[in-house]
């Protein structure tokens, strides 16, 4: 059983147009030094909070995602049963 692969050129041109266009926009977008806001929750040491607070909603998430694990392991085991 052969397959046969044969895309139309259209098709294709449009595709590779489209991958083309989108990197030449990638590339048209100018640097931005480094944004104020960062540098003045550095300087007044609110970093930290503002990581505190990203670490606290991570280790929340990861907390209810192990309990939510373990509560369908258990209802696995008891459809076995």
């Amino acid at each position: 059983m052969k397959i046969k692969l044969s895309p139309r050129p259209a098709a294709l041109f449009l595709l590779l147009m489209t991958w083309l266009l989108s990197a030449a926009n990638a590339f048209a977008q100018t640097p931005v030094a480094e944004p104020e806001m960062a540098d003045s929750l550095r300087a007044n040491g609110k970093i930290y909070v503002v990581v505190a607070v990203v670490v606290v909603i991570v280790a929340g998430l990861l907390l209810y995602l192990i309990s939510l694990d373990r509560k369908v392991s258990r209802l696995e085991q008891e459809i076995k049963k």
